[in-house]
């Protein structure tokens, strides 16, 4: 494993990075998809066998078990000192007051219980699961510096929103002299390029290293068409279910699922090396999440790191794109909704 810089910190990160909402015991949140602890314990152990440094999961994943079960793992498979470790918050967590956001009770009370449920003393990188916008930005800003002064974090990241909010939040970091965020957590894929637009040339002008989730499109990208428009994980997805794939795309998606699957037939390879070596061939890239489910899907990802596209290649996955609604940084079912009305006929789920 040849391991890269995220962003321009000094932190060396597997540029194949384990995403952990796989991982959690079923009863406690995605019964049809979630792998139980008997059942990661293996798939995490392959990981690090293969190299694979760089674990992301959030306090929100099978409502804490995501963390649990990795924090145990890594204990028993892993030097604590060789594994970056992070995660996120925002989400609810609990009923009541307070069990949500990013207000600086919520992030002082939170990263106390992501510390315990990872039975670690500190987190490499603690990243806001979305906005707040609940809670002003300098608070949380200032709150998560202040962790970062404690030893708890080592550095903070920020997740998918409006690239406004992004620019922001970082000038606001450098005036104040706050721990800046050293990565953005972004969706993108090659169904889903609108960050091309405006969040990337900001992290490739500021050195943000950017974690990229859905790398395969919940599994559309790793599959033929037929195959590709129905997975358990699409059909329980609830609200981002039709995110990537409403009928206005339906022609554009197609040629791109097909040409994947050209591009792997003249590799010899799979369709998931090849969605996930175009990643590589990105700029600013650091590391796309694989929600791994097997020892196979973590070979694939590590095998694409030996995959060269061509100029050629990259055309021929690039040209069917067409364009999106630009719906980054939505946060909840309040801000699909209101978009819905402000745009009608736009088949946002």
């Amino acid at each position: 494993m040849h391991y890269i810089k995220l962003g321009t910190t000094g932190l060396d990160v597997s540029p194949i990075a384990i995403g952990a909402m796989t991982y959690g015991e079923p009863d406690r949140g995605h019964p049809v998809w979630s792998k139980s602890e008997d059942e990661a314990r293996p798939l995490i152990q392959h990981a690090l066998e293969a190299g694979i440094n760089f674990f992301d999961t959030a306090n929100m994943y099978s409502n804490g078990s995501s963390e649990e079960i990795l924090g145990r793992a890594l204990k028993d498979f892993a030097d604590r000192d060789d594994v970056v470790v992070a995660t996120k918050l925002r989400h609810p967590m609990r009923t009541g007051p307070n069990g949500r956001g990013l207000s600086r009770k919520a992030i002082m009370t939170e990263v106390e219980h992501s510390l315990r449920r990872l039975g670690t003393d500190y987190i490499d990188l603690y990243q806001i699961h979305r906005n707040d916008h609940s809670t002003p930005l300098e608070e949380t800003l200032e709150a998560l510096s202040e962790l970062v002064k404690a030893g708890k974090v080592r550095y903070v990241g920020a997740s998918s929103m409006h690239t406004w909010e992004f620019a922001k939040a970082l000038h606001l970091q450098k005036q104040n002299g706050w721990a800046r965020f050293v990565s953005m957590q972004d969706h993108y894929n090659l169904l889903a390029r609108e960050e091309e637009r405006e969040m990337i040339p900001l992290c490739l002008d500021e050195g943000v290293g950017t974690i990229i989730w859905s790398p395969l499109a919940r599994g559309r990208l790793a599959r033929g068409w037929d195959d590709a428009k129905s997975t358990a994980r699409s059909e329980t997805d609830g609200a981002f279910a039709d995110l990537l794939y409403s009928p206005e795309q339906e022609a554009s998606n197609r040629a791109i699922i097909d040409a994947v699957g050209q591009v792997a037939h003249g590799h010899g390879v799979s369709r998931a090396q090849i969605a996930l070596s175009w990643l590589r061939h990105q700029p600013v890239v650091t590391a796309p999440l694989v929600g791994a489910g097997s020892i196979q899907q973590i070979d694939e990802a590590v095998a694409s790191l030996d995959v060269e596209l061509t100029d050629d290649d990259v055309h021929a996955l690039e040209a069917p794109y067409a364009p999106r609604y630009d719906w980054q940084g939505i946060s909840d079912e309040a801000e699909l909704e209101a978009i819905r009305r402000r745009v009608p006929g736009m088949a946002l789920s």
